[in-house]
């Protein structure tokens, strides 16, 4: 015969007055833990008790019950319902809900602690997101959902941009495949759809971290940090219908503008705006770029201008600064270190003394008139002007009068007058837009794995890089600037074929870089060479030619032969150019000779283009080529075992790796080696270390970081509860 089932038996539930109440020694809550007694007690004064009590009778010595009821499971309730009453705003006699345990249960009073703090389920976070989402639609705001539940309004915007994610996307979370820290990254971009496929390209992949993520989901935006944001401002871009993305869970540097196109175009008319402001000053020309290449200026005279003096009161002022600076330096001149706030104060000071210091230059109207200016930004996103320029065509001459209207030589890009007249002399200036030179981007290659040439515009840009290194470096070393010099005047004199395609121009004729990478200007040996000049360009009386002839022949001959390499150095030629078959412009023969005459230079001046400053990244080289080239580069640097690891990736994701492998490794392409160092090695070139033995390899291999990144840990409860 079938046993029957025990029924199941509830304690009974009552209102209990609570000052019959009395906290149990049986609680197994010793540790403080999760939301604050004080915030339950408000949560409590606000919605009431949501969850009874569970008490037991307190008995006497002699088993009979004393009216007394203690808590051995609900004992922060119980504090916090104290903290009401003693805050007056609780009757000592007001009935709480409580399930009355028998006092001769079976049940021990621990085990009903225990199993009310261990039985209770967590909730999850996206049961938190979608109810912040409910209680909002419901006409609560941000303000009042923070308020109920103890937390600041940023982390209730969190919660509601999470919840905004795409649903596929949530219930991947809710499922536990997709971590918060991946879900957090996706509310970068509203956009469901662009969410979906980033996560569609990536789930198979090794590199799901959540900084891919927004890198491919930014990766068509500009960073709020950009020269050119700066420039223009977020404000004038919302205005203008520019829309902007966020990063509300860790620092984004003030957004992403999603719009580059309404970004470019105020860019443009701002530049163009004051640039129309600075022809009224009555330039002839004005030449606007957002970048000007390195070697701008050259050729053209500098007009030696004056500094405007200082009013009264920027002289008063001058001088307040000057006194206190000098007051702070005597009063600590004892200390070996000046206190931090005085030290910061100095600087304060010293910042405000140079902006009155730097006064702007005076030039004669008649100069002006035959004379130009660049209009520009420089790297923090601040207009730059570079004023008083004369081309060589605008020079005054005996048999020429300056002509009205001339128009700039090898001007670019549109062009406009803006009406001017300076001192009687009529004349338009001649406004100039010259736009940034964009390379087309090179396709994700269909490549079968075969080297192929590396392209020419890249060849172009690296021996740019080359060229310049080996002018810092023959600036430097007069005894090979004068070897390479007599090189060239001996081949000239004594030979009687034609000396083209010498990599020494000696006339000297500056060569421009035509093709070059937008960082060059910026680069560690630009920075070298034009001090240098400015050093030599500071001591020079130029305007003279007789004092010059005086101040050349007075020169110690030490000092004549560093002015000499300085000079011969802006003849350097180690470009690398399209051969012409038909005549014009270099044959392969004379290209082949200045590319061998250049390595026996750069060996003379024991050049290193990575002391130079070059290195392997995506923009300067990694992008620019096939993926053979690129797992080429990994394996010559790294070993086979490091660039097979990276051979299944797509070029982006593969160019990115690289670039992180590469740092610091010293690797160059052929194209940038030296030559004389692979004869040496035995190897294909300078910067191609010897290959990575697999034994090598598996002791110490630096893998890709997709490979070595750990995954976040598991993710705490974000939810109040009682």
């Amino acid at each position: 015969m079938a046993k029957s089932a025990q029924k199941v038996t509830l304690s009974p539930s009552r209102d209990i007055p609570f000052d019959k109440l009395v906290l149990s020694q049986s609680n197994v809550r010793r540790i403080k833990a999760g939301i604050s007694v004080e915030e339950l007690a408000e949560d409590i004064a606000r919605r009431g008790l949501l969850q009874s009590l569970s008490v037991r009778p307190v008995l006497a010595d002699d088993g009979s019950e004393t009216g007394k009821f203690e808590i051995p499971a609900g004992g922060r309730r119980f504090q916090a319902l104290s903290l009401l009453v003693k805050q007056k705003r609780l009757a000592k006699t007001t009935p709480i809900p409580c399930i009355v345990r028998d006092a001769t249960s079976a049940i021990l009073a621990e085990d009903d602690s225990l199993a009310e703090n261990m039985q209770r389920a967590a909730l999850h976070p996206l049961d938190q997101f979608r109810a912040f989402v409910a209680l909002r639609e419901k006409g609560q705001g941000d303000e009042e959902i923070a308020a109920a539940f103890f937390v600041t309004p940023q982390v209730v915007k969190q919660r509601l941009k999470l919840a905004a994610v795409a649903p596929a996307l949530l219930e991947l979370y809710a499922e536990d495949e997709m971590t918060l820290e991946q879900l957090m990254a996706f509310t970068v971009n509203p956009d469901h759809e662009r969410q979906v496929q980033v996560w569609e390209a990536i789930r198979s992949s090794w590199n799901k971290e959540p900084y891919q993520i927004r890198r491919m989901l930014t990766e068509t935006s500009v960073r709020a940090s950009d020269r050119r944001a700066v420039f223009v401002g977020v404000e004038a871009y919302e205005a203008a219908g520019g829309t902007m993305l966020h990063d509300l869970f860790q620092g984004d540097d003030g957004g992403w503008l999603e719009d580059p196109a309404v970004l470019d175009r105020l860019v443009s008319e701002k530049l163009q705006a004051e640039a129309e402001a600075i022809a009224t000053e009555g330039w002839k020309w004005i030449e606007v770029s957002l970048d000007l290449p390195y070697g701008y200026s050259h050729g053209l005279r500098r007009l030696s201008g004056d500094p405007a003096p200082m009013t009264d009161d920027e002289g008063a002022a001058h001088a307040k600064l000057l006194a206190e600076y000098r007051a702070l330096e005597e009063e600590y001149e004892g200390q070996d270190e000046f206190p931090e706030e005085i030290d910061a104060r100095l600087g304060e000071l010293e910042v405000a003394m140079e902006k009155l210091e730097a006064r702007p230059l005076i030039f004669d109207a008649e100069e002006i008139a035959r004379a130009g200016a660049f209009v520009t930004l420089d790297r923090y996103g601040e207009l730059a002007v570079c004023r008083g320029f004369v081309r060589p065509e605008d020079e005054p001459r005996q048999d020429a009068d300056v002509h009205s209207g001339e128009q700039a030589a090898d001007g670019q890009g549109v062009e406009l007058s803006t009406g001017s007249k300076v001192d009687g002399i009529g004349h338009g200036t001649v406004i100039t837009s010259a736009g940034q030179a964009l390379g087309a981007n090179m396709p994700d290659d269909e490549d079968d794995g075969a080297l192929k040439p590396l392209p020419e515009r890249l060849i172009m840009e690296l021996t740019a890089h080359r060229t310049l290194a080996l002018r810092e470096a023959v600036g430097r070393s007069p005894d090979v600037a004068l070897t390479l010099l007599l090189l060239k005047l001996v081949s000239d004199t004594f030979r009687t074929s034609t000396s083209a395609g010498s990599c020494l121009e000696a006339s000297v004729r500056h060569v421009y870089m035509s093709a070059q990478a937008s960082d060059l200007k910026d680069s560690v040996v630009a920075k070298l060479v034009d001090d240098r000049h400015a050093e030599w360009e500071a001591d020079l009386p130029l305007g003279d030619d007789a004092a010059l002839w005086d101040y050349l022949t007075s020169l110690d001959q030490g000092s004549r032969l560093s002015l000499l390499a300085h000079c011969l150095s802006f003849g350097i030629n180690a470009l690398h150019e399209k051969v012409n078959p038909y005549g014009a412009g270099i044959s392969a023969g004379g290209l082949t000779k200045r590319m061998t005459q250049s390595d026996l230079v750069a060996q003379a001046v024991d050049l290193d283009m990575v002391e130079a400053g070059w290195e392997p990244t995506v923009d300067t080289y990694l992008s620019r080529v096939p993926k053979a080239r690129i797992l080429e580069a990994v394996r010559e640097a790294k070993g086979e075992g490091t660039a097979q690891l990276l051979d299944h990736l797509k070029k982006g994701e593969m160019a990115s790796e690289a670039e992180r492998l590469l740092k610091g490794s010293g690797w160059l392409p052929e194209v940038l080696r030296r030559h004389d160092l692979a004869a040496l090695d035995g190897a294909e070139g300078q910067g191609a270390p010897e290959l990575v033995s697999d034994a090598e390899q598996a002791e110490d291999v630096d893998l890709p970081a997709f490979l070595t990144a750990d995954l976040p840990g598991d993710d705490a409860s974000m939810m109040a509860a009682e």
